[in-house]
């Protein structure tokens, strides 16, 4: 069984999908548009037709799922949501992955040592998504 985070990005899921495979070294492999799909009907307002109805980005073996959601939904919150991100021993790609995803975002918690002996940092990426970025010293 594997989880795997489906985030809606309101509109802005193909910009957030491409920040995200720049700053994990990783690559959209699939991306699917609302134009051609069966949601393509005279219901779907023509600014649509161009956003994204699924795509998936891989990194280092994991993926992240992802839309723009459906048109005139509520615009995403991640309230409550956090991705946890464990580099392993690799503090300086640790370091480089999560100023990466704090730039234009905002740092919770800096990337640091903890009592427990490994680094952790903790922030908000600039679509509003939640990140724990960890590595063992």
């Amino acid at each position: 069984m594997r989880i795997e985070p489906y985030l809606s990005f309101g509109g802005r899921c193909e910009e957030a999908l491409s920040f995200y495979g720049r700053c994990l070294g990783g690559r959209i492999v699939a991306l699917n548009r609302y134009a051609g799909s069966p949601l393509d009907t005279p219901k779907l307002p023509p600014e649509w037709k161009d956003k994204v109805l699924h795509a998936e980005l891989e990194a280092d073996g994991t993926r992240i799922l992802a839309s723009d959601g459906l048109p005139g939904a509520a615009k995403p919150a991640f309230s409550g949501i956090t991705l946890s991100l464990d580099l392993g021993e690799d503090k300086q790609r640790a370091e480089r992955i999560f100023d990466a995803l704090a730039a234009g975002g905002q740092v919770r918690m800096p990337l640091a040592p903890k009592f427990w002996g490994a680094a952790m940092g903790m922030l908000q990426d600039r679509f509003g998504v939640g990140w724990m970025v960890s590595c063992a010293p």
